[in-house]
């Protein structure tokens, strides 16, 4: 049994998701297994991942959802202490994995190790650096005020502590990462890894550009937040 999982939900992600599946094989952590859920793609999402020749990926598809039920699918699909999500358009450095689970290993209190995160364009190409905060330990309140992780292509996170908090929430896209860094954070501490390992991918048709449907979720969230304070 590997001792990662690896979820990669996907929607029509033909033009990014070989290179984000190869950023994730080609960890220097390698003993780990890569759960691609294809939420409904109407692409060739399905051939491209299905003719990528390595035995750590399993796919598994449905009709279309959306990103946390995708997400919660791939949890009851993982058989591993630890788990990580990656968004189908998103890129790791080499290193990611195997830093996060070093950060975890030495600080057994944690639940959650996260690093730094960059932002790319559409061509892969490094658009500004994240918000390179480092937090450690009780992270709720600085959580509170700003999602520091970024995005939810971050996380390390022990299986144990995902389950017991819940799975993602599929009312609150495309807050529902947040939603769940908080829900962690109340009940476990943070560990951070102070180096830029996640580069997140930004574009024009992106959901952090729904500005919108972003600024209702995100009230919800607070909302929901204060008032299990």
């Amino acid at each position: 049994m590997p001792l990662i999982s690896v979820i990669i939900p996907v929607y029509n992600g033909e033009n990014t998701i070989r290179e984000t599946i190869a950023s994730v094989l080609n960890q220097t952590w390698a003993d780990l297994e890569v759960i691609v859920i294809n939420d409904g793609s109407q692409d060739s999402t399905l051939e491209i991942v299905s003719n990528m020749s390595d035995a750590r990926i399993k796919v598994f598809s449905y009709p279309n959802g959306n990103q946390a039920v995708s997400r919660n699918r791939g949890i009851a699909h993982a058989t591993s202490e630890y788990i990580s999500f990656i968004d189908a358009d998103d890129l790791w450095t080499p290193d990611k994995l195997e830093s996060q689970l070093k950060a975890l290993q030495q600080n057994p209190k944690a639940a959650v190790a996260y690093s730094w995160t960059d932002l790319i364009d559409e061509s892969s190409q490094f658009i500004r650096t994240g918000s390179h905060l480092t937090v450690n330990g009780d992270a709720y309140a600085n959580l509170l005020i700003v999602n520091f992780l970024e995005n939810g292509s971050n996380p390390l996170i022990c299986r144990e502590a995902l389950i017991k908090v819940g799975g993602f929430d599929p009312s609150l896209p495309p807050a529902e990462d947040w939603d769940m860094w908080l829900r962690l954070a109340s009940h476990y501490p943070f560990v951070a890894v102070p180096s830029a390992q996640i580069l997140y991918r930004t574009s024009a048709n992106s959901t952090s550009c729904n500005v919108s449907k972003l600024e209702a979720a995100t009230l919800r969230v607070i909302e929901r937040a204060f008032a299990q304070a």
